[in-house]
């Protein structure tokens, strides 16, 4: 009788796995809807002695440089100089190899509340390939450069879209590059290696199913958490909304609201 009913609930249990794989409501293509949509940059700057200072890009990549106008070894074999133009401006620039990646004009205004920063990418044949105004309000310190700031300056763009698919009979993968989404996975907890490392498992993700609306995914890299990601469906499952939170920030790094299509 104890078999019998171990066979049955075992029969139950395949039933129910196969029939929540073949009705995932995650399963789609979804495209962006840019006007609900945002995206968040945070940095931070902190003294870290005379006239020099950290100043955190993202979580973990952090440059310390003294502000006086030279190119300094930083981050990725990168070299970065700070030149002080007055109490509320400075020129931020990166180098590689002695050739100018970026520019940023730092202004601050009367008040210290807003950080303005003229943000210029340049080409390898030294024309500019992007700039972006970046207006930065203060979410932590009193005065000077030193502080929090965080900005919506960038826009997402339109035509992002992202694809799941089944994976491995209840796990589901992702596609999704434009939003830094390529993963294939199980919500059992477990690491799975982030797919296209070249044999590189430094970048891992687990997920869980919070319910049947509500995934939440967690990224390591060399195993240590970077950030979190809730993926959650609109009750008419028409809408897919994705927040992405880095360690560390006080506020999500995106938020991406897809319709199916």
């Amino acid at each position: 009788m104890l078999l019998r009913t171990f066979r049955s609930l075992l029969i139950a249990c395949l039933v129910t796995g196969t029939v929540w794989a073949a009705n995932d409501p995650f399963v789609g293509k979804w495209k962006v809807d840019p006007s609900k949509s945002k995206l968040n940059d945070e940095m931070k700057v902190e003294v870290a002695g005379a006239n020099r200072y950290a100043i955190t890009f993202a979580p973990g990549f952090v440059d310390t440089i003294v502000a006086d106008g030279s190119d300094q070894p930083a981050l990725s074999g990168t070299t970065l100089s700070i030149t002080v133009k007055g109490p509320n401006s400075w020129v931020v620039i990166r180098k590689q190899e002695g050739r100018t990646l970026l520019t940023g004009y730092w202004t601050l205004s009367e008040d210290g509340k807003t950080l303005n920063d003229a943000y210029t990418e340049y080409a390898p044949d030294g024309s500019k390939s992007l700039f972006l105004p970046y207006v930065y309000e203060r979410t932590a310190g009193s005065s000077g450069f030193v502080g929090t700031w965080d900005s919506d300056s960038e826009k997402v763009k339109a035509g992002i879209e992202l694809q799941v698919e089944l994976y491995e009979g209840d796990g589901l993968s992702f596609n999704g590059r434009d939003v830094e989404m390529n993963k294939k996975m199980k919500f059992d907890g477990s690491d799975y290696p982030d797919p296209d490392q070249r044999g590189d498992a430094s970048a891992a993700s687990s997920g869980r199913r919070v319910n049947q609306r509500r995934l939440e995914i967690t990224d390591k890299f060399k195993g240590k958490i970077s950030s979190t990601r809730q993926i959650e469906l609109s009750t008419d499952g028409k809408t897919l909304t994705m927040t992405v939170s880095l360690l560390g920030q006080s506020r999500p790094k995106s938020v991406f609201v897809f319709d199916r299509e």
